[in-house]
């Protein structure tokens, strides 16, 4: 099974993301890349965010954005689940 990418902007780190980039690396179920550029200047430039599996998850704090992005790594999972059972339903 292929690991959650989560991309963070190496601009974005002034809101305090590198602290959460730090902490998701250290989990093995996850793969943490850092980029110069993300390409999300506008949001990079207003509050922290993450790229989770190119979905853009933002918050107003780095904080609030760890647990964005762990709401939004479950919601992803649910929504494949779901679809899985779809496809065994058919």
């Amino acid at each position: 099974m292929l690991k959650p990418m989560i991309e963070f902007c190496a601009s974005n780190m002034h809101h305090g993301t590198d602290k959460i980039m730090k902490l998701l690396q250290q989990n093995d179920e996850y793969e943490v890349t850092e980029y110069g550029c993300l390409g999300n200047c506008g949001e990079c430039y207003l509050f922290p965010f993450a790229l989770v599996d190119g979905t853009i998850v933002s918050a107003e704090t780095a904080d609030e954005l760890y647990d964005n992005i762990l709401k939004a790594l479950d919601q992803q999972q649910a929504d494949r689940d779901a679809l899985d059972k779809l496809m065994d339903d058919l």
